[in-house]
């Protein structure tokens, strides 16, 4: 189903960045969207991790530099049956983190340092075997392609307002520029939205049974989104906004339609309904 669900995506994606593209250059832009989405499309398949990783200033980190946090890494990776994935550190102050990398054996756990600041050791395992839910699912890898893709968007999107669009005729259509400049990125959320929010409950769900305390990734949710909604991340963008366990984005009303993360009553609610087991 993830397979199926990542090729959708990839598919969805580059036909709305080939229409951009064919939008602001006609043909000859839809043939270089094109190509600028297949080699995206491969580019990033290897090297997503990085770019999302260097994006928010992302340090890879030894044993050596927090070992606290590498051991409750370690010994979840080793209970979840999978390889150990690499560390990074966010310097930011707002609490949040992600997983990023093409699949398990390329995998990165990323947190900020505010999240091992503000979370109690229970609850900061809570949240990394959420991460690890995603490294188990595979959704890494469509999260870090829908990122770079969203970006490629979002970019295409900006450059209307330069090359504005032309009729049939040739003649200047500046509502059409316009139109791609709101249409664009909002296309891109959606087609994110199509996917991570049935990633982010399945995510949830492996932590609850992974570490046996659903209540603790309650609490962290709970926390992480009320300092995210007071202190956004100063690094945060749109595009890879969804692969954060929860919204660095500041915003209600009708953006909140818009969001890549499911309500969080409900994903606490979810939570909380399940029972704790020992371990």
């Amino acid at each position: 189903m993830n397979q199926a669900k990542t090729l959708l995506l990839i598919v969805a994606m580059t036909g709305v960045l080939v229409w951009i593209g064919g939008m602001v250059g006609g043909e000859s832009g839809m043939v270089l969207a094109l190509v600028l989405g297949l080699a995206l499309n491969g580019f990033s398949y290897f090297f997503s991790d990085r770019i999302v990783l260097a994006s928010y200033g992302a340090q890879v980190i030894g044993p050596e530099d927090a070992p606290a946090l590498h051991a409750i890494v370690a010994n979840l990776a080793q209970r979840a049956g999978l390889p150990m994935p690499r560390i990074a550190i966010i310097g930011e102050d707002t609490p949040n983190a992600f997983a990023t990398g093409r699949d398990p054996d390329h995998a990165v756990v990323a947190v900020t340092e505010g999240l091992m600041r503000i979370l109690s050791r229970p609850e900061l395992e809570a949240v990394i075997a959420h991460e690890l839910g995603h490294v188990k699912h595979r959704d890494i890898l469509i999260g870090s392609l829908a990122a770079v893709l969203a970006q490629a968007i979002m970019f295409l999107s900006r450059m209307a307002i330069w090359f504005t669009p032309r009729d049939d005729e040739g003649r200047s259509n500046p509502i059409a520029g316009i139109a791609i400049m709101i249409l664009g990125p909002i296309a891109a959320l959606l087609l994110q939205m199509a996917v991570s929010r049935s990633r982010e409950y399945m995510a949830d769900d492996y932590s609850a049974h992974l570490t046996g305390r659903p209540d603790m990734l309650a609490s962290a949710l709970e926390r992480l989104h009320s300092y995210n909604q007071q202190l956004p991340m100063a690094s945060a963008q749109p595009a890879t906004a969804h692969m954060m366990i929860v919204s660095p984005l500041s915003g209600g009303g009708v953006m909140g339609l818009f969001s890549t993360h499911p309500p969080m009553e409900v994903r606490v609610e979810r939570l909380r309904q399940m029972p704790i087991e020992a371990r």
